[in-house]
């Protein structure tokens, strides 16, 4: 299977594109290129795990795409309260880091099982 079939990698890639879009204006570069670096990751390391020979490579790129929703879902939060982000779009961010960090957490669990003959 190739990763953009996965709706976990086509509901990243369009959350990584919602916040460059959002956040384009934003002048606190540091604070930008934060966020924005965390939503590119999650897709990012999904297509670079998906493109690894080992099931062990697979397993570790996706384990570190699952962290950045974790690191995403933070940035969001801060965002909100230093009034980067509209409280309503950096809830919706949140929301949908945590349902693909649970869809990561299933991809994971399938990767360490023994493949079927």
């Amino acid at each position: 299977m190739r990763h953009e079939q996965l709706e976990v990698w086509q509901r990243s890639k369009r959350l990584s594109v919602d916040v460059y879009r959002e956040l384009r204006d934003l002048r606190d570069f540091g604070f930008k290129d934060q966020i924005t670096r965390s939503a590119l990751s999650i897709p990012s390391n999904i297509a670079e795990g998906f493109e690894r020979f080992t099931e062990k490579e697979k397993f570790r790129f996706v384990s570190i795409a699952k962290g950045s929703c974790g690191e995403f879902a933070t940035q969001a939060l801060i965002g909100i309260e230093v009034g980067y982000i509209s409280e309503p779009v950096g809830l919706h961010w949140r929301q949908e880091a945590m349902v693909l960090s649970r869809m990561l957490g299933s991809l994971l669990k399938t990767l360490t099982k023994p493949p079927q003959i």
